[in-house]
């Protein structure tokens, strides 16, 4: 059994989310924002990003503060270096989630 009432993920994100699992196997990694609530913020994050990782999965909640959390899932590959170079170009505090126990219980493939 695993206690997930201290984790801020699954608190903010995964309980209102529906859907479940993928039907195949992802080799995806998970990564928590925090993004700027500013006029063209989104547009940033796909534009440094580029069109090279398949976004799998996409929850954004507002707070009504100066930032939204974002919670998103990208197939990496043998791009991987690349992304992690994107990332900190973004600019976005940003955290990797993907061995976060709500994230493998409920929504990875």
């Amino acid at each position: 059994m695993v206690d997930l009432s201290d984790d801020e993920m699954a608190k903010l994100h995964v309980r209102y989310m529906v859907g479940g699992r993928p039907s195949k196997p992802l080799q995806e990694r998970l990564y928590s924002f925090e993004f700027p609530e500013s006029p063209g913020a989104l547009l940033k994050f796909l534009h440094t990003l580029g069109t090279h990782w398949n976004i799998s999965l996409f929850h954004y909640r507002s707070h009504g503060t100066d930032y939204g959390r974002v919670l998103a899932a990208f197939e990496l590959g043998e791009h991987e270096p690349d992304f992690e170079t994107r990332l900190n170009e973004l600019g976005y505090d940003c955290h990797d989630e993907t061995h976060n126990p709500a994230f493998r219980f409920f929504l990875a493939g």
